[in-house]
């Protein structure tokens, strides 16, 4: 894991350890954390690209990142942007539709908007950082909470070595019925 994976992991945990005090549970903030990703992501993709963004006005990440938008005022603007989001048509529709504000402290919710989020460039990181960056979450999980991630999370070397021993050859069928992150399949493929 590169430095920069590293760091991303550290600190997407850290802020997950704070909301699970406050009795979100890992898959709740996950969730979350998803959702504020795509707005982002969708924000910085038309600012570099100029092309029309998905997301409707009033609704995107400048709105909810914006310094007057705090405490139940952010609150509550953050429930009506997935409420939103959730009806509209097409793929945006799909993955907002029944998405709800879990996150209770609307200075939390600020402080993941604002710090934990909003202080990245998402789209400039590589692939493999935010992979390495969802698959340390689901790793530090699997440690942390023993019935949780740990039935469907498989260390990356051990995917590595099961990889090695069974060899797969172009043609043949890999069967990864979990496909948490997709792990045995890229590992098999390179």
């Amino acid at each position: 894991m590169s430095d920069q994976s590293e760091r991303i992991v550290k600190k997407l945990w850290s802020y997950c350890q704070v909301l699970r005090d406050d009795g979100l549970s890992y898959h709740d903030y996950l969730e979350q954390l998803t959702f504020l990703l795509f707005l982002k992501m969708a924000d910085e993709r038309a600012k570099l690209t100029g092309e029309m963004q998905p997301v409707p006005k009033s609704y995107r990440w400048e709105d909810l990142a914006n310094p007057k938008m705090e405490g139940v005022k952010l609150e509550q603007h953050y429930r009506d942007t997935l409420k939103k989001l959730g009806e509209q048509g097409g793929m945006l529709g799909l993955i907002f539709r029944k998405s709800q504000n879990k996150i209770q402290d609307p200075a939390k919710l600020r402080k993941l908007v604002v710090d934990l989020i909003g202080n990245e460039s998402w789209l400039e990181m590589t692939v493999d950082v935010k992979g390495d960056a969802y698959e340390g979450l689901l790793e530090r999980n699997a440690q942390d909470v023993k019935g949780g991630a740990g039935q469907y999370f498989t260390p990356r070397p051990l995917i590595d070595a099961i990889v090695d021993c069974i060899q797969p050859q172009p043609g043949e069928i890999i069967a990864d019925p979990a496909c948490g992150t997709g792990g045995f399949l890229l590992s098999a493929h390179c």
